[in-house]
């Protein structure tokens, strides 16, 4: 291996660098990015609205909202990634990150907390996994998916340990006070980290695969990559309104709140367990096989969530299987592209691609909600969200293309 200025050369290429820094702080921004700027507001939203008298749907609505502002932003940010790098993206979204929540934590009244949000949105679509993910896939390809692993799974401890200090910081102050502290925590975790660590020259795109000739507009108007748009999109909506679906499902099944809690929990350990796998699965399977198999199998967990009534063991396991596959589909999509169309236009077309589906899973946790009712209870909308997951193993069908494995 051959060292160069500013890193490590890439195993089998001897010519693009990695520098050193990079890795460890994406995997330290990402946890705390994560944990306060989404983790967090669950764990607040109780004390929120008792103080404000907010209503809770009203809050949600802002922090649903943020995640739509983030989609929508993401497309913007994949473009600036492709020509200037992470490094100008990911501190501009700290720093914004840590003002909105600011903003949060003095707003006198809702539409001010609304503005905190959305500003909030944008700085996720500046600091969250995509920006982080085109960072890596340019700097570590063609070995990008070892790197992705190890940064989705620090990703994965984000509310492991921002949950828990955010509520013990409620403990001992207001909800204000909680995320001005948090602010401070991010801007001086991450905008240093973003700043310095990032700084090395952007290596320059790969040049387009011979068949794409008409650059990223020929990709966007494929059939292959609207298709995989709307797999993302189906597949979003039905595996986030799963998440948020699982506790009131356990409980109208008779269990208490506790055990519902614990089945949620472990699920997102199955999640962490998932993300190790999806190499030996990516070496084993081409991307169309891998894409259909993942999305069915999610599919079978959520059918077997709406069918299986206990014993509360057996309802364990099957949450923890629904983690694991959800672990593998963070690295599928995160890997879509470049397996596709390769790297040379990975932040643009990742931003295109993800916002669809970004935009599902802000929506999923309120439109689940509302179809349970209508629908009779959880179980009927778990079973809808199965028949919605098989429509997109089919549709991944037709994000085939001719010109690699699959």
């Amino acid at each position: 291996m051959r060292y160069l200025k500013g890193g490590v050369a890439a195993p089998g290429t001897g010519v693009r660098s990695r520098p050193r820094a990079v890795l460890p702080a994406l995997c330290l921004t990402q946890i705390t990015s994560w944990g306060i700027v989404y983790y967090a507001f669950p764990v607040l939203n109780p004390a929120i609205t008792a103080d404000t008298g907010w209503s809770a749907g009203a809050t949600t609505a802002a922090f649903s909202a943020a995640l739509v502002v983030s989609a929508v932003a993401g497309i913007y940010v994949g473009r600036v990634l492709d020509h200037r790098g992470p490094r100008t993206v990911m501190t501009a979204g700290s720093v914004l990150g840590a003002l909105s929540l600011l903003v949060i934590a003095a707003a006198p009244n809702l539409a001010v907390f609304f503005a905190g949000w959305l500003l909030a949105g944008a700085a996720m679509a500046a600091i969250f996994y995509q920006p982080a993910f085109a960072a890596l896939t340019r700097w570590w390809a063609p070995d990008h998916i070892r790197a992705l692993t190890i940064v989705t799974l620090a990703g994965g401890l984000a509310s492991t340990v921002f949950a828990p200090l955010t509520a013990i910081l409620a403990d001992h102050m207001s909800w204000r006070a909680t995320y001005a502290v948090l602010a401070g925590i991010l801007a001086i975790l991450t905008i240093p980290a973003h700043t310095l660590a990032l700084k090395a020259p952007w290596p320059p795109a790969p040049p387009s695969p011979p068949h794409l000739t008409g650059g990223h507009e020929q990709v966007v108007r494929s059939r292959a990559f609207r298709m995989l748009a709307v797999t993302f999109a189906l597949s979003a909506f039905a595996m986030y309104a799963v998440v948020i679906g699982l506790v009131p499902l356990l409980i109208e099944r008779g269990y208490t709140t506790t055990q519902a809690a614990w089945a949620l929990g472990l699920g997102g350990a199955g999640q962490t367990l998932g993300r190790t796998l999806y190499a030996t699965l990516s070496r084993h399977l081409g991307v169309t096989a891998r894409t259909v198999t993942l999305i069915a199998l999610g599919a079978l967990t959520t059918a077997a969530l709406a069918t299986v009534a206990g014993p509360y063991a057996l309802l364990i396991a099957v949450s923890v299987l629904a983690g694991v596959i959800r672990g593998n589909l963070t690295l599928l999509q995160a890997t879509s592209v470049t397996d596709r169309w390769g790297t040379t236009h990975y932040g643009r077309l990742s931003g295109l691609l993800g916002a669809p589906a970004h935009a599902a899973a802000a929506l999923a946790p309120f439109a689940g909600a509302v179809m349970a009712g209508p629908l009779g209870g959880y179980p009927a909308l778990f079973a809808l969200l199965a028949a919605l997951s098989i429509t997109a193993a089919v549709t991944a069908l037709g994000a085939h293309t001719r010109h690699r494995k699959q």
